[in-house]
């Protein structure tokens, strides 16, 4: 399949996004909806408090469309390209109901944890009876190290794989431009991957989340016009989990995605020593903000984090493929 052919989708979802993002601000604006700023975060992100929000929501729908029309002339409709892209869109409805609540409320908490919980694993069990009913492979292996086919552990994997990755990158959205840089340089990795493995359908998925998430960034950059909100970051961390998923290479989010892991990480190391012992292990949590209190600009934390991410995947492209 031509690569040119395929490009074509990263275009499509980035003029869709460009053109109708600002429609979208000015209809949040008008109607004076915007997202409410978490009292424990940094003092100096209050400014930020009505900036509009659920950007991701056009993301989304840019890459929802892109995928249909750029895999029905490719003839690529799939039940992978399919299933990938409903598990975002169910992902990212879950995200807007969220936000919705915290906007139209004026609330800087939507869904309780338990609720959004329950709905990531139901989405999660529907992406795992496509994926069972399409009789794709179910074992875990790294080769010479060890193999593991199991059903059961298969399915427990997948659904944590989704759950936690869709909150990793929730938890990794929080400064302007992070998230929509850092879910680019991942989603081209994968693009990348998919086209070496002649996945053609999966590769559309990616091409299009990466225009998307570019033209985001037009209006995400610091100072932000439009964040991404749960609608977009519950989405891309979704999305990443089960494409890793599909293309058989799981463990390779742990060093694609990094950033998300250390993020989540940095979260749960600052409970428990805070539980445990009383004190902090970093100035703020997730740790972008730890930067941030250490005095580092938002651009600068940007700069760093997607340069890191970039090296983890040329990494990974250099090593396993």
């Amino acid at each position: 399949m031509e690569l040119s052919k395929i490009l074509i989708d990263l275009i499509s979802s980035f003029a869709i996004v460009a053109i109708f993002m600002p429609f979208l601000i000015g209809y949040l604006i008008a109607h004076k909806e915007g997202q409410s700023i978490r009292e424990e975060g940094p003092k100096w992100h209050e400014k930020k408090s009505g900036t509009p929000t659920m950007g991701g929501l056009l993301i989304i729908i840019a890459m929802a469309i892109s995928n249909i029309w750029v895999g029905a002339w490719l003839n690529q409709m799939t039940h992978a390209l399919v299933i990938t892209t409903l598990v975002i869109v169910l992902f990212g409805c879950i995200g807007f109901i969220d936000d919705f609540i915290k906007v139209f409320k004026k609330r800087n908490l939507g869904l309780k944890a338990l609720q959004k919980l329950i709905l990531q694993i139901v989405v999660a069990v529907i992406f795992l009876s496509v994926y069972i009913g399409d009789s794709m492979p179910m074992n875990f292996s790294i080769s010479n190290l060890f193999s593991v086919n199991s059903k059961i552990i298969f399915v427990l994997f997948t659904i944590f794989w989704l759950v936690g990755f869709s909150n990793a990158t929730n938890l990794t959205d929080g400064i302007d431009g992070l998230l929509g840089g850092l879910g680019a340089i991942s989603y081209l990795t994968y693009a990348i991957i998919a086209l070496n493995q002649n996945r053609t359908d999966i590769a559309i998925v990616c091409f299009s989340f990466v225009g998307g998430l570019l033209a985001f960034l037009i209006f995400n950059h610091k100072p932000a016009k439009i964040f991404m909100g749960d609608v977009g970051s519950l989405a891309l961390g979704a999305g990443l989990a089960a494409i890793s998923i599909l293309l058989g290479r799981y463990w390779s989010l742990l060093l694609i995605g990094l950033i998300y892991v250390i993020e989540t990480a940095s979260v749960m190391l600052q409970v428990f020593s805070f539980k445990v012992f009383h004190r902090r292990i970093f100035k703020m949590t997730p740790i972008h903000h730890h930067f941030e209190m250490l005095g580092w600009s938002e651009w600068k934390i940007d700069s760093i984090f997607w340069i890191f991410s970039a090296v983890c995947s040329l990494i990974y492209l250099l090593i396993f493929i």
